[in-house]
């Protein structure tokens, strides 16, 4: 049974990885479904981000389960840009009820760039960008009075900072992570009295270019052997998309219509140690 028929959903970063996954696990649940992903790379990031080709597969697969797809390419750091973008696609689509604010970036040094160019990117893609999101969307949520959800991506590094390599791209991740911590709360505060629930998923490392790259690994590969595995509960290294996605369709979903201002970890027993 469709859980999420008639509904709307917009995910930030939807082009690939976690976000097209979490694109096709709401439409295969019965919701429409808005995209938007900058397409193009950033200079403090040695891996490829998604491009315009990634977005238009994204677009096919979510269609292919029967749903409509809008996408649209904006920058999550740009909020004129963003509320552009939302304004634009829903009017195609009718409402929103939804918000996945998944957009996310690294970076894995060395790399040539200078580390305040790093450390504010970071920040403005992984913190201001889900800001940006808020304030994007929720007028568009509020509009129709019939409440919504939104849920935000933070980290096991949104409650921790033992992870990897100390880097400035480590620090400003971990910091960006956990200041997403204190935007859902702050907007569940004030959104949850008016019937749209916030809450944030914290997976633990996902199987997606951005911890599956050559970059990535040089570092890892200098850390202690299977480090996540001695830190996790769980023998498991990484996540796999549809792990997150399941709880990220349960939040959103009126099952979880009691649950607001939650952190909902997926991370295989990190946070007990």
């Amino acid at each position: 049974m469709s859980t999420l028929e008639g509904k709307v959903a917009l995910i930030t970063g939807g082009a690939r990885g976690q976000g097209r996954s979490h694109a096709i696990a709401l439409a295969r649940a019965g919701a429409d479904v808005i995209v938007i992903d900058i397409c193009a790379n950033l200079a403090i990031a040695n891996y490829p981000l998604a491009s315009e080709a990634d977005l238009k597969d994204t677009a096919d697969e979510v269609q292919a389960t029967g749903r409509r797809c809008v996408t649209k390419i904006a920058d999550v750091r740009d909020g004129a840009a963003m509320v552009s973008a939302v304004g634009d696609a829903v009017a195609e689509l009718g409402r929103l009820d939804i918000v996945v604010a998944n957009a996310g970036v690294t970076s894995w040094e060395p790399i040539d760039c200078a580390p305040r160019q790093v450390f504010d990117d970071i920040i403005a893609v992984n913190l201001t960008g889900v800001w940006n999101t808020f304030e994007a969307t929720v007028p568009h949520i509020l509009a129709h009075g019939d409440g919504g959800s939104i849920v935000v991506t933070g980290s096991i590094n949104s409650t921790s900072g033992k992870m990897m390599d100390l880097s400035t791209a480590t620090r400003a991740y971990t910091a960006s992570k956990h200041g997403v911590i204190g935007l859902m709360r702050s907007y569940a505060l004030q959104l949850s009295p008016l019937g749209i629930r916030v809450n944030a998923v914290e997976p633990m490392g996902v199987n997606t270019l951005m911890v599956n790259n050559e970059a990535a690994q040089r570092v890892l590969e200098g850390e202690a052997p299977r480090q996540y595995d001695l830190l996790n509960l769980m023998d498991v290294w990484r996540l796999e998309p549809e792990d997150v996605s399941a709880v990220v369709e349960f939040l959103v979903s009126d099952r979880a219509r009691y649950i607001t201002g939650i952190e909902f970890p997926v991370d295989a027993g990190f946070g007990v140690r």
